[in-house]
Parts: C-alpha cells; sequence; structure tokens
C-alpha cells in the first residue's frame, strides 16, 4: 500500500514538473509581435486571421476584452472554448473573444489544443475582476432578499386562500353553469364528474403558477449576491433561451399562418355561399331547368367535399410538420390501406351516388329491390336499408342495386292510384259475366279502393279445365297494400259463397256418352238432356 501510494506521489510530482516545464519553455519565448492587454499584457501574437491583418487581430480582441470588463453583468466563468474544424475559439456568452489557429500553436511550439488552453487560462486570469467586497451593498441586498420571500410567503397565503375560493365557486356551479354534457339522449359526462374535472384542472393551475413564480424568484434572489450570479445567468437563459426559439419559430411560421387562415376564411364563405343555393334549391325557391329539387343535399356534400380536399391538400405542406419524412410515411401507408382494403367500399360510394341521380326512390317511398319489398328508411353513400312489412330492417349495399331492378310503388302511385291485382281461376261452367260481377263488388267493398276509376276484370287465360280471372283496383294508400290484398280476397271469398260459386280449378275427363256438358246453363238449348251411358253387356 506504501508503495502505491509513494508511486501516485511521484507521478503527480512528474506531471506538476512537466506542466512547469512547459509554462516556463513558452514564458521564455517572446515573439515579437502585438500585446493582447488586458489590465496588463497577457500575450502576444505574430499572425493574423482570415483577411485580417495580426493588428487588426489584436485590436479586435482587445476591444472585446474591454468591453467584457466595463459590463459587470458578465462573469469570466462564462469564459468556453468550442471546436471547429480548422480553429479553437474562445468565447463568452456566445461572443467570440479569440480564434486560436495552427499558427498561433507554432509560435509556441504546442499543438493546437494546448495552445488553446493555454491562451484560456491567460485570458480568464487576466479577466477576473477584482471587486472590493462592499458590507454596505451586502446587508441592502439581504435585506431586500428577506423582503422578497416575506413578500412571497405573505403573498402565499392569500394565493392559497384565492384558489380555495375558486374551488368552492366551481363546486357552486354544479347543476348551474355546469351542467351535464349530454350527445342527443346519451349522457356523456354528468355534471358532478364535469365539476371534478375543472377542479383539478385549478388545482393543476395552481401548482404550475406556483412553480413558475418561485422559478422566477429564485434568479432575481440569486443575481442580488456576486457568488451566485452565474447561478442566476444560468437559471435566465434556462427560460430565455426556448422562449427565443419559440418566439423565432413562430415568427418564421407567421405567414404560412396567415395563408392557413386566410384559406380556411375563404373556405368558409365559399362554402356558406354553396349552402344558401342548396338551401334556396332544395325548398324550391330557386328553379334550375333539368336539376331537380332532391339533388341539391347530395350535390352540396359532393362539392362540399372535394373542395374541402383540394383545401387540406394545399395546406397540408404549410402545417408545422407537413413536410416531415413520418407525415409522409403515415400518408403513404393510410394511402396503400385504402387502396388495397376500400375497393369494394368505393365502389358503394360511386353506386350510391349514380342511384341518387338516377332518383329511383326516396325517403319514405316503398319499393321492392329484388325480392325485398319495403319501405326505404335510410339512404347513404355505402348502402340502403329497407324496412319491410314485417318490420325488419334489411341492408342493400348501394353496388347491388345497379345490378338488380327497382320497383317503385310510390312513384307508380299518380293521381289514379296504384293498381293491385289478383287472380282466381273458375270452371268454363260458371258464366263469365257473372264472375266478373262478383269479382267487381268485392273490388268495391274492399275499404281503401277507390270507387272511380271503377275496378276491372280481364280474363288472362283459357285453360283446358277453367278460366284465369284478374281482378283490378286502385288505391292511393301504397303503405296498407298487405291490408287491401287481405281485404279483396275475403270479399271474393264471400261474394263467391254467397253467389253459390265455387272457387276452384276443375279438372275433367269427359266421356261424352253420359257426361252432362260444362258449357253453362242459360247457353243449353231448352230439351237438352244429359245422355245416358251405354254400357255392353258380353
Amino acid at each position: 500500500m506504501k508503495i502505491v501510494f509513494s508511486f501516485l506521489i511521484l507521478m503527480l510530482s512528474f506531471q506538476g514538473l512537466r506542466a512547469q516545464v512547459e509554462t516556463d519553455s513558452i514564458t521564455q519565448v517572446k515573439p515579437a509581435g502585438f500585446p493582447v492587454i488586458a489590465k496588463d499584457t497577457l500575450f502576444y501574437l505574430q499572425h493574423g486571421i482570415g483577411p485580417f491583418s495580426a493588428q487588426e487581430r489584436v485590436d479586435q480582441i482587445n476591444r472585446k476584452i474591454a468591453d467584457f470588463l466595463s459590463n459587470n453583468a458578465q462573469v469570466v466563468d462564462s469564459l468556453k472554448i468550442s471546436k471547429n474544424n480548422t480553429t479553437q475559439d474562445i468565447t463568452v456568452e456566445g461572443t467570440i473573444i479569440m480564434s486560436v489557429t495552427d499558427r498561433d500553436a507554432v509560435q509556441l511550439g504546442l499543438n493546437l489544443t494546448r495552445s488553446t488552453n493555454y491562451y484560456f487560462n491567460l485570458l480568464k486570469e487576466g479577466l477576473t475582476k477584482e471587486t472590493v467586497f462592499n458590507w454596505q451593498g451586502l446587508i441592502i441586498n439581504i435585506l431586500i432578499a428577506l423582503l422578497i420571500l416575506g413578500a412571497f410567503l405573505y403573498g402565499l397565503k392569500y394565493y392559497n386562500r384565492f384558489f380555495r375560493a375558486v374551488y368552492l365557486k366551481i363546486h357552486a356551479q354544479n347543476g348551474k353553469r355546469i351542467k351535464s354534457i349530454t350527445i342527443k339522449n346519451y349522457q356523456l359526462l354528468k355534471s358532478d364528474i364535469l365539476t371534478s374535472i375543472i377542479v383539478y384542472a385549478a388545482k393543476g393551475l395552481r401548482i404550475v403558477i406556483l412553480v413558475l413564480v418561485v422559478y422566477l424568484l429564485l434568479p432575481i434572489l440569486f443575481s442580488l449576491f456576486p457568488w451566485t450570479q452565474g447561478i442566476a445567468d444560468t437559471l435566465f437563459q434556462l427560460i430565455l433561451t426556448p422562449l427565443k426559439k419559440i418566439g423565432s419559430g413562430f415568427l418564421s411560421y407567421l405567414p404560412n399562418l396567415l395563408t392557413i387562415g386566410v384559406t380556411v376564411i375563404v373556405t368558409r364563405y365559399f362554402l356558406k355561399m354553396i349552402k344558401f343555393f342548396k338551401v334556396e334549391i332544395e325548398n324550391g325557391r330557386l328553379i334550375v331547368p333539368g336539376f331537380f329539387p332532391d339533388w341539391a343535399r347530395p350535390t352540396y356534400n359532393i362539392v362540399k367535399g372535394i373542395i374541402l380536399a383540394l383545401v387540406l391538400i394545399g395546406i397540408f405542406p404549410l402545417l408545422p410538420m407537413g413536410n416531415t419524412e413520418s407525415f409522409k410515411g403515415v400518408s403513404a401507408f393510410f394511402g396503400l390501406l385504402v387502396a388495397l382494403g376500400g375497393a369494394s367500399a368505393i365502389s358503394n360510394v360511386i353506386a350510391g351516388i349514380v342511384v341518387t341521380y338516377m332518383r329511383s326512390f326516396k325517403l319514405g317511398d316503398r319499393v321492392k329491390i329484388g325480392d325485398v319489398v319495403g319501405d326505404v328508411k335510410e339512404k347513404s353513400l355505402l348502402n340502403t336499408r329497407i324496412k319491410t312489412i314485417k318490420n325488419e330492417i334489411i341492408t342493400i349495399p348501394n353496388s347491388n342495386l345497379l345490378t338488380s331492378h327497382t320497383i317503385n310503388y310510390t312513384t307508380a302511385n299518380d293521381e289514379d292510384g296504384l293498381i293491385l291485382h289478383t287472380t282466381v281461376t273458375i270452371g268454363y261452367d260458371v258464366p263469365w259475366r257473372q264472375v266478373h260481377q262478383l269479382l267487381i263488388d268485392a273490388g268495391l267493398k274492399t275499404e281503401h279502393v277507390k270507387k272511380l276509376p271503377k275496378p276491372y276484370v280481364f280474363q288472362t287465360s283459357l285453360d283446358d279445365f277453367y278460366v284465369s280471372y284478374q281482378i283490378n283496383v286502385r288505391t292511393r294508400e301504397v303503405q296498407k297494400m298487405s291490408k287491401i290484398y287481405s281485404d279483396l280476397h275475403q270479399n271474393i271469398q264471400d261474394g263467391f259463397n254467397e253467389a253459390g260459386v265455387e272457387i276452384l280449378s276443375p279438372h275433367y275427363r269427359a266421356q261424352r256418352d253420359g257426361n252432362h256438358i260444362t258449357i253453362p246453363q242459360e247457353n243449353l238449348p231448352d230439351d237438352y238432356v244429359a245422355p245416358w251411358f251405354r254400357i255392353k253387356k258380353v
């Protein structure tokens, strides 16, 4: 252990001796040149730098030293070394006092780093300001510091009282100004929870303000005493540097911000103008030939979407992070997702636009799409919702509407009414005039059937064993189609039963020897008698 300790002492002595030799060798070299002066001559420089001669270079260094010594706010502890590619600079608070070059190092016989350290130590020693300790000023500063602390503690008492009053005031507004947040019938935030959130926000604001005041108060206190002025400067720089960056960034971004603001304002009023024309066309006050009122809303939505997309594309590069690689990567990623997974959605959107301008139906219409019959309850760019007569909600993609036929019962319901029809088959033995009258009477007895124009009957076919009769009635109550059909069938049954006519489709195996002919009785001769069966006995 003693050997190790003796070795360390020997090494330290060697290093000290080496440094003393280097200093002595530098001191012994007294080259001709121009003196750098603080309170006394610090060293001599022989070479110029850049476009400046040696004399001009030294004059600038002496001028900066004089400025430093005359500025009481600057302290020698702020002296630093910054390294560049070809020189090393000695700076104070960002201002270069002196630059050391390779030629200066050759003048001293050292490398660039050691030469810079040598000049740094000489400048630091020469720039050290001698101050006479002022007891009176110290006592005054202590009293000022105590006064500031007393005012802070006194104000802290009322500061806490103020925020306690704020908390009570917030709680008192619960249910009055602070009400629950609801979206339609859903209560998103109750007033009690919203009040608690506001109270927590006020408590956070109280802590932030207190920390900020303390942070601003500490540099003021440190600046009152010479030995803590460096700490005060550091604390001030921690505040001022971010504020300077924020301010310079805001000023440089101000043209883009003004461009975005003007674009948003112009777009907003342009959309208001388009919306005004949309409302006028929709209400029928403005008539555009060939443009139907029900096209106004979807056309407005399409134009609005296109305008907003163009505006977003225009202002996106002007946003603070619009040109960063991360934003470009995210945009490309979402574009790829849309391209790969949005093909069906885009086809439905395009189909929805086409269907809208085809005017196949509108909300509330009774329609038949494929095998689905019901009322249109919702139309969107992606799908259409139909409520069937069984109260089922069926969602049909808009792309399917272009590939299937659509029957609109509501638009067919003109001033003469929608024609409903049903078919019965009656045998040839019943007179067709009687069947016509029975069907017409049944139609007239049916509720919601128009009396004029009068119901009528078509004989749609003459089949092998029976005749097909189709009764046609008109109605204005399209939404009650199922009820009308049911009542019509009931009235047909009642009417035919009362007349003694069977509703059936007879089938015959006629053997003319013995079978009564199927011609109606009124068309038979008066002396007609059904023939007898002739049976041959073997």
